[in-house]
């Protein structure tokens, strides 16, 4: 049972207790459990861990330690043993008795659950060699992987709620908000408005009642960052919220959650539950007088309550849409009070901030971009996961180097960064530093970390169209230019792929949205245009292929494509005459090319699919 802390003197106390219960050289074993690892069945390994220790009769001789994401989700479920640092990938239930017998029991390496670099075929022994690990700086997700995220007692045992005691019996809230402005810390939720800023001008609003708001509805499709942070270390986004409260003179907080995420929920539900039972929520916070309470709130499952005025609308019981920036949520925002929103990411970096101090953290990044920034890297990629680099890492290094290249040996061709409202850039920007400001200036954004990798296979303008529908499906519909400039533009993308475009279209698309953008009430509509300026801006040639020569380069669009038989290539194994559902392919005999008759052929593509001698042709 938790004990009420009624001091700062308690509290380090309490983690000095908790830091001589450890012994540094009693083996420890931390297993990811994340939301990706769970799906490839991290929690049965976890049993297994558990259960053949008590077996054993050693339970505890062993520290088994369930953790958030690791990152490295493309290679789940993920073991790291200490003392060592010892790094297994993709581990089975099976595999632990031999974990157990070999390296725990003899320090004995297990070579075939080792990272194998996939270009220099060379073994990785440790975490930090793993080239994935290799260039990024972990100073915000790095905990992840070193704590039980539904234990309060490891977060204080690793320096946590020090900054809050920091904050509140050394500094002033005058001074940490000098202190986050010094920082260069800009918010992480897409917008990269500088934080300190937006805390002063709430702070100097006019009202008695102000509140805090973490935003926690990462809707952007390929996005988690924030859900991994809330479901593996909620205590430091909890922490980060705290300070800002006392800082800006807030007593009651909120952290709306999207709906899809039930793991952060239950954690982040608990993290409060137990600050609470500790004195670090509620009245008279380690005996310093401050008062300060958080409610959590699950989204409403639309993207756009992203925003932060239609989240706040939500938050009121209200339909989620945007109202018009002129009237800024620091004045009037949730109840029409002052109101301070940022996202998981940037509260969680206020802890950091206030212990190591702005100058440490000015050492991270870019003139105008401070600091690291979480991204999820996922697409036509060898390593998907989430990655935390410094600002000003270019993206080649996250494409190549972090993320091994692009699967199957194929050829890059795009990246999009910043969510549905992001740009798509061109193999010749690779060599562009990823910071706030080279994304805006490349027709990109930030946004909240989503990082889509496309191959040579990929249509452009069919992933202009995917995310115009997208946003069309998730407008709210209140501003007119939004509602139909979204819908107008999807339309004029699909009758381009379906080949019926014509030589206006390009024109036509580019004035709809200077239209969006100079017109829609948020930022859904103002971004809306990004995915398809930057496809044109870039790979214009291919939109001139589909209206043009009616071709799609990519092969990708139905309407425009049709698959062969290369006569030299096809052995007559008969796989892809299995695979066609229309019986539109015919065996001709061992050793003879099939033949396939176009005039059945509705081009689905499971010939292709199936055919592994690249004996099917498409153009």
């Amino acid at each position: 049972m938790l004990r009420r802390l009624q001091s700062r003197a308690e509290l380090e106390a309490l983690r000095d207790s908790l830091l001589e219960k450890r012994r540094p050289n009693k083996p420890r074993i931390t297993i990811c459990s994340g939301t990706g690892c769970h799906a490839y069945g991290c929690v049965r390994v976890s049993e297994a861990f558990k259960s053949e220790l008590v077996n054993r009769k050693k339970k505890d001789e062993v520290d088994i330690k369930t953790t958030g994401c690791h990152g490295f989700c493309e290679k789940g479920p993920i073991v790291v043993i200490q003392p060592g640092n010892i790094f297994y990938q993709q581990v089975k239930p099976e595999d632990v008795p031999e974990i157990l017998d070999k390296t725990i029991a003899n320090n004995t390496i297990i070579e075939r659950l080792l990272h194998v670099d996939p270009v220099t075929g060379k073994k990785a022994i440790h975490q930090h060699e793993v080239p994935f690990y290799r260039k990024q700086e972990r100073i915000i997700f790095g905990p992840n992987g070193e704590i039980d995220p539904a234990s309060i007692e490891d977060y204080i045992a690793i320096g946590g709620y020090a900054a809050l005691a920091k904050a509140l019996f050394e500094m002033t809230p005058e001074e940490i908000i000098a202190e986050i402005k010094r920082s260069g810390l800009r918010g992480r939720g897409g917008g990269g408005f500088p934080t300190g800023v937006k805390w002063e001008s709430c702070r100097n609003a006019q009202g008695n009642i102000k509140y805090v708001i973490v935003n926690a509805d990462e809707g952007d499709p390929g996005a988690y960052a924030d859900r991994s942070l809330l479901e593996g270390n909620p205590h430091s986004v909890l922490e980060g919220l705290i300070i800002g409260a006392y800082a800006i003179g807030c007593h009651e907080g909120y952290v709306y959650v999207r709906h899809e995420y039930p793991l952060a929920v239950e954690n982040i539900r608990l993290a409060t539950e137990q600050a609470a039972q500790l004195g670090l929520l509620g009245s008279n916070i380690l005996g310093s007088g401050f008062n300060f309470n958080v409610n959590i709130v699950r989204g409403g499952g639309a993207f756009v309550c992203g925003e932060s005025t239609a989240l706040m609308a939500s938050l009121e019981g209200k339909v989620g849409e945007a109202r018009a920036k002129y009237v800024h949520t620091v004045e009037r925002g949730l109840w029409n009070r002052p109101s301070n929103l940022n996202n998981v990411e940037t509260w969680a970096n206020v802890p950091v901030i206030i212990n190591k101090g702005a100058d440490w953290y000015r050492t991270f990044g870019t003139e105008g971009s401070k600091g690291t920034k979480i991204f999820s890297v996922v697409g036509k990629i060898n390593n998907t996961g989430l990655v935390e680099v410094p600002m000003g890492i270019t993206l080649r290094e996250i494409i190549y180097d972090i993320g091994g290249g692009i699967r199957g040996g194929k050829r890059f061709k795009a990246v999009q960064t910043g969510g549905p409202s992001g740009g798509c850039l061109p193999e010749s920007l690779l060599d562009l530093p990823v910071d706030f400001d080279e994304l805006t200036k490349a027709g990109s954004m930030m946004g909240s970390g989503g990082m889509i990798v496309m191959d040579e296979t990929t249509c452009m303008v069919d992933v202009a169209k995917y995310f115009l529908t997208f946003l069309e499906e998730e407008s709210c519909g209140k501003c007119v230019p939004c509602r139909e400039g979204i819908k107008r533009m999807r339309q004029i993308l699909t009758d381009i792929t379906e080949g019926n475009g014509n030589e206006q279209d390009i024109t036509l698309l580019e004035q709809l949205s200077a239209t969006l953008v100079d017109s829609s009430l948020c930022a859904l509509g103002t971004t809306a245009p990004n995915p398809v300026l930057t496809t044109i801006r870039y790979f214009r040639d291919e939109y001139e292929a589909h209206i043009k020569e009616k071709r799609c380069p990519a092969g990708v669009c139905k309407a425009l494509i049709h698959y062969y038989i290369i006569d030299e290539k096809c052995p007559g194994c008969g796989l892809c005459v299995k695979a066609c559902p229309e019986g539109a392919i015919t065996f001709r005999g061992k050793k003879k090319p099939v033949a396939l008759d176009e005039s059945k052929c509705i081009k689905c593509g499971a010939c292709y699919d199936v055919c592994k001698l690249g004996a099917i042709g498409v153009e």
